[in-house]
C-alpha cells in the first residue's frame, strides 16, 4: 500500500463544494479545469489527503476515489443509478468478492461500475445492452477507472435471452422488466437473487405477478430517500433539497416452489 500518489494511480481532485475530477496520473500530463491547471508531476509523490493548488491558486484535496465517487463521476447519456440505491442493491443481493452477477441494461455503466468494484478479481459481471452507443460509452467509463477487465460486455436484446447459468444474482434496469423475469430466472442458481428498478407503480404490480408465476420468494418492494444536513454545527438543519424518489426497487429469490405466506408477507409482519 502506498501512502503517496504514484504514476498510474487513479486520483480524485476535490475542489470546493461537490465538484471533483478523476484522473489517471501520468508523468508529464496536465489537468485543465475551470479553476486552473494542475500538472500531474506536481501530484505524483504527494501524500493522499494533501491540499494542492492550481496555477491560479485554487485549492484541491488529493484523494483516492471511493466507489460512490466512481459512480457519481460516470460520464452518462442515460439516467444512472446513484449511491443511495446502489448501496442497498449490493447489500440485499449479497454482491461481494467472487460473485458472478448478470446485469440486464448496461446503460452508461454506473451500476456496472459498482458490480465490477465489488466482485473483485475472482468474480465477474456480465452485462447486456442493446444500444451500441450506450455500450461503447460504458466500456470507456469502465476502462478509464481500470475495471473493464472484470466485466463481460454483451451487445444483445433481452428478448433473445441470456446464455449464462448458475449466476449468484441478476439485476434488470428496464421499463418492462416483467417481460424478462422468467428468462432471468433461467440464469440464476437456486436461491439466487433477482433485483429490478422500475419507475412506476403500474410496472411494480406487473413485476410482482411475474415474480410469483416464475417462482420467486422473499419478494421485497421499496423506495429509498436520502436527506443531507448542512454541516454548520451552530446552525444544523436539513439542506433545502432532498434526494427523493428515483425508482422502485424490487427483489426476490429464485426457488422451486413459492410458499404463499412468504410471498404475501411484509417485513413488518415478519418481525
Amino acid at each position: 500500500m502506498s501512502f503517496t500518489a504514484q504514476a498510474g494511480d487513479l486520483a480524485q481532485l476535490q475542489g470546493s463544494g461537490f465538484r471533483s475530477h478523476l484522473v489517471r496520473l501520468e508523468a508529464g500530463a496536465v489537468l485543465q479545469t475551470h479553476r486552473g491547471i494542475i500538472r500531474h508531476d506536481d501530484i505524483i509523490g504527494q501524500p493522499w489527503g494533501s491540499m494542492l493548488k492550481s496555477h491560479t491558486g485554487q485549492p484541491f484535496y488529493l484523494f483516492q476515489p471511493g466507489l460512490a465517487d466512481l459512480v457519481r463521476e460516470t460520464k452518462r447519456t442515460t439516467q444512472i443509478l446513484y449511491p443511495k440505491d446502489i448501496g442497498y442493491i449490493l447489500m440485499v443481493m449479497g454482491i461481494g468478492p467472487g460473485s458472478y452477477v448478470l446485469e440486464i441494461g448496461t446503460g452508461s455503466g454506473g451500476l456496472t461500475t459498482a458490480f465490477a468494484y465489488m466482485v473483485g478479481e475472482n468474480g465477474k459481471a456480465i452485462t447486456y445492452e442493446r444500444n451500441p452507443a450506450a455500450q461503447n460509452l460504458a466500456i470507456k467509463n469502465l476502462t478509464k477507472i481500470g475495471l473493464a477487465g472484470r466485466v463481460e460486455f454483451k451487445l444483445s436484446d433481452a428478448v433473445e435471452g441470456f446464455s449464462e447459468r448458475d449466476m449468484d444474482a441478476a439485476f434488470m434496469d428496464l421499463p418492462n422488466a416483467f417481460d424478462y423475469i422468467a428468462l432471468a430466472k433461467q440464469s440464476l442458481k437456486g436461491g439466487g437473487y433477482l433485483g429490478m428498478l422500475v419507475p412506476t407503480v403500474n410496472q411494480v404490480s406487473r413485476c410482482l405477478q411475474a415474480l410469483k408465476q416464475a417462482h420467486f420468494a422473499c419478494v421485497e418492494v421499496c423506495e429509498i430517500f436520502m436527506r443531507y444536513y448542512k454541516t454548520d454545527w451552530e446552525r444544523l438543519r436539513p439542506t433545502d433539497r432532498m434526494v427523493a424518489h428515483t425508482g422502485y426497487l424490487i427483489f426476490g429469490r429464485s426457488v422451486t416452489q413459492v410458499i404463499e405466506d412468504l410471498f404475501a408477507g411484509t417485513e413488518e409482519e415478519a418481525v
